[in-house]
């Protein structure tokens, strides 16, 4: 299999980041580990030197500022022909790279693997297949970038807004359809998608939609995804009463 770049944006990742790694070494062909840190203070960066002491193909920058800004630096380090971004919380299904290849075309930009949301005890087969359509019709509206394979000529030239500390995953997506390529939803490969325990407050839940709200306003594109609202807000509001009715009943 080509190997390919594999671009991982951190900060205070150490919850997850030892699953996240070994599921992107067993799954893909790594050329190089691009890892753009933003200043962790947790253990993080001892689990990046542990992985770069192991496998040796590990760059590490450090980025003070959004998600664009850390997007793109990251795409600025890729060399081969084909990289992927993945998010630090999320675990790579089995096969990940060889389930991919099978939605390289010459005329695909990118290709997505479904992220599934894990609500902790919840393993209701029901609630993840709706989570699956969720995730879809998300990656419809706005992209992700979770796990994505993208072909680099699709992104040349690209600059992202510095200030979409959300959305940037749509701008990525956008610029690649307005290149001439298509994007693919992966029927058959897929992230776990683990959320850090302080994300599961209501708290967090309001200052993620404050942060949405704020750069869907600067990115025009994003506001029909805003009409959306309403329906992903409840959606949400299921997942936190969900994992609190389960927090609840371990007690």
């Amino acid at each position: 299999m080509q190997a390919v770049d594999v671009v991982l944006l951190t900060k205070n990742s150490e919850h997850l980041l030892d699953k996240c790694l070994a599921s992107i070494f067993e799954s893909v062909p790594v050329n190089n580990l691009i890892i753009v840190d933003g200043f962790s203070n947790d253990g993080t960066m001892e689990i990046v030197n542990r992985v770069k002491q192991k496998f040796g193909n590990v760059k590490v920058l450090k980025v003070d500022g959004s998600r664009a800004k850390a997007r793109q630096r990251g795409i600025a380090q890729v060399t081969t022909e084909l990289f992927m971004f993945v998010d630090s919380d999320v675990v790579l299904c089995r096969d990940w790279y060889r389930k991919a290849q099978r939605y390289v075309d010459k005329d695909v930009g990118a290709v997505w693997g479904i992220n599934i949301d894990v609500i902790p005890n919840v393993k209701d087969k029901r609630i993840i297949k709706f989570q699956s359509l969720i995730a879809r019709q998300c990656f419809g509206l706005r992209g992700g970038m979770h796990d994505t394979l993208i072909r680099r000529d699709a992104v040349q030239g690209i600059e992202i807004p510095e200030e979409l500390h959300a959305y940037e995953d749509s701008y990525i997506i956008n610029w690649i359809k307005g290149r001439g390529y298509r994007t693919v939803i992966g029927d058959d490969i897929y992230c776990l998608h683990f959320k850090a325990p302080g994300n599961w407050s209501l708290q967090n839940g309001v200052s993620q939609a404050i942060i949405e709200f704020r750069c869907g306003l600067i990115y025009s594109h994003m506001v029909e995804y805003m009409f959306y609202y309403p329906f992903f807000m409840f959606y949400w509001f299921v997942q936190f009463a969900l994992q609190g009715a389960r927090s609840f009943s371990s007690h």
